[in-house]
């Protein structure tokens, strides 16, 4: 998965990427997915879309 660091300011492929849930607008669950630039070790996060 594809991540943007924002200490590299760059996208790169995010390590040990694994999806969580977090809390939306209206108290409906989002996805996301977190990880770890392979670069620098800092937190990436990327919001994905609805689950279907």
């Amino acid at each position: 998965m594809e991540g943007y660091c924002v200490k590299c300011k760059a996208k790169r492929e995010m390590k040990d990427a694994k999806e969580v849930e977090m809390k939306g607008k209206g108290g409906k669950p989002r996805m996301a997915m977190t990880g770890v630039c392979p670069v620098c070790g800092t937190k990436m996060f990327r919001i994905m879309g609805a689950k279907k």
